[in-house]
């Protein structure tokens, strides 16, 4: 079963992550935004609370992605130009 091993959050709503399986790569957040519980993840500040818990991420008010529904929409990172939390470009 694959698992979550880590997650940070980037610019525009997504998530750089990396599995269990060896995968890595980014998740785009923004297609659920406005989709029930998880639109309070439009907030900035909240969105950076992300953290990898049961094998998937979780926020702290439980709005959550199973790694199966990540790795399923995993994007290679080299397709993203993307800047880190702190403000730092990577490619």
């Amino acid at each position: 079963m694959v698992r979550v091993i880590a997650s940070e959050p980037i610019e525009n709503y997504k998530l750089r992550i990396l599995l269990s399986n060896g995968k890595k790569g980014i998740f785009d957040v923004s297609p659920y935004l406005d989709k029930g519980i998880f639109h309070e993840l439009k907030e900035q500040q909240y969105f950076r609370c992300v953290r990898v818990a049961y094998g998937g991420v979780i926020w702290p008010h439980e709005q959550d992605f199973s790694a199966e529904t990540i790795e399923y929409e995993l994007q290679e990172e080299n397709e993203y130009q993307t800047t880190s939390a702190d403000g730092v470009k990577t490619s």
